[in-house]
């Protein structure tokens, strides 16, 4: 466990001031953990820019923005938008006249797909077609960002990037099982890793998650040299995932959800800060709690370790604000139903001989069994019940209550970041939320 470099005091520093750039790589949208850092930005009166990932015309090529579009995209932001495509990945590209993987993907189906096997000559030359149409279009993104920003000035540049599923239906479907089936609907995350499918997608998200971070780094070297030379500061944040440490028998102890398939281009992720810290560049992972997300819905059973953030919140200095979200959590579940009781399950799923087993950091991320997902989704299943509207969960509330807690930790850590990769706990996250609301 001394890998993990956790954050355990509230940073205080700031040097971001108005007049500064914050830059957002990656396009907002909805409502996700970048917007806890648009928020502190907009109180230091920094300029906001912001880059699209472009949208794709009826025959599949990516474009940008049209007027209509961008508008909605800078209302949405607060700020300028820079509209040149930057869409991540390979699984829509390919030398011209050839098929994308995504099409080479298309006539796999449940019986076939394990099976199936890929050129992967083929797939190599869609991997440099889209690296190469990626790396022009940071290029002239960076190009235009340039002028934007004055001599002497400090900007933050916040990678959102994530992600990679070839948009196939076979996917959806054994998704599903992967990830959300237990019994005779259990399906092994290592059938899907040792396919060729499986393979294609963890190359993906190598591309989206991971590489898109060294990209970033690469094609803003010229800005760096610029405003450091002048007297300004550069620093780089993105967000990863690599298990939390939360509240188990009274202390803070590391758990994950399993099985993270995107694990391995998260810790790529990491590798990327890591070698571009071991160079003077100022780049740091945060690796942040788990939270129910549009895009996090898929991962039944991720929610559960959120629910222990309640009893942080009374342990790090809560009061009558602490106490506030205990009721407020408790107005959600039905009548009878104690939180307390919500509580003591998650506990009870916490010490599993199932669960313990998964606490491995040395090992992450690990493939799922039929045993976990019994417990884990069985568990999910069962908390879910207890409310009394399925569109309104206790997990919705404390993922919101996460976003709040990272904002700030993040964007004032970077003025004085201290490792390459740094773990965001239940400890920390609920030490600022009480000091805010406190």
């Amino acid at each position: 466990m001394t890998e993990i470099t956790s954050l355990r005091d509230i940073p205080q520093k700031n040097i971001f001031r108005k007049g500064d750039t914050f830059v957002l790589f990656g396009e907002l949208f909805g409502r996700g953990y970048v917007n806890g850092l648009l928020d502190e930005a907009r109180k230091a009166g920094m300029n906001i820019v912001g880059m699209t990932v472009g949208r794709r015309d009826e025959n599949m090529a990516l474009r940008p923005l049209n007027a209509e579009e961008l508008a909605e995209a800078e209302a949405n932001l607060g700020g300028r938008i820079i509209n040149v495509p930057l869409m991540a990945g390979f699984d829509l590209d390919a030398p011209a006249g050839e098929p994308t993987p995504t099409a080479l993907l298309a006539d796999m189906t449940l019986k076939s797909w394990q099976e199936d096997k890929l050129d992967w000559a083929q797939i190599e030359r869609c991997r440099e077609a889209g690296i190469a149409r990626f790396s022009a279009s940071v290029a002239k993104a960076m190009a235009e960002l340039d002028s934007l920003i004055p001599d002497g000035s400090n900007v933050y540049f916040a990678h959102t990037m994530a992600g990679g599923i070839p948009k196939v239906k076979v996917f959806l479907a054994i998704a599903n099982r992967i990830y959300k089936g237990r019994g005779e609907r259990f399906m092994s995350s290592r059938a899907l890793l040792d396919s060729d499918l499986g393979k294609l997608i963890l190359m993906n998200f190598d591309e989206v998650t991971a590489n898109t971070l060294q990209h970033l780094i690469d094609g803003s070297a010229a800005i760096r040299a610029r405003i450091e030379q002048t007297g300004g500061q550069v620093r780089y944040s993105a967000y990863g995932y690599h298990g939390t440490e939360i509240l188990i028998d009274g202390k803070y102890q590391w758990q994950t959800y399993s099985n993270y398939t995107q694990g391995l281009a998260k810790k790529r992720l990491e590798n990327v800060a890591k070698a571009a810290w071991e160079k003077g560049i100022k780049a740091t992972v945060f690796n942040c709690p788990e939270i129910r997300t549009n895009s996090s819905d898929i991962f039944v059973g991720v929610e559960l370790s959120l629910f222990p953030l309640l009893v942080a919140l009374k342990k790090e200095g809560g009061a009558a604000w602490a106490e506030e979200q205990w009721k407020i959590c408790q107005g959600l579940l039905e009548d009878g139903v104690s939180l307390q009781d919500l509580l003591d399950r998650i506990a009870t799923y916490n010490g599993d001989a199932t669960s313990v087993q998964f606490r491995n950091f040395a090992a992450w991320p690990m493939d799922n069994t039929p045993e976990l997902a019994d417990v884990m989704i069985g568990t999910s299943d069962e908390i879910t019940k207890l409310h009394k509207d399925r569109k309104e969960l206790i997990t919705d509330h404390l993922s919101s209550l996460v976003l709040e807690g990272t904002g700030p930790l993040m964007f004032h850590t970077m003025s004085e970041p201290p490792a390459p990769v740094i773990w965001l706990n239940h400890d920390i996250i609920a030490r600022q939320l009480n000091s805010v609301h406190n």
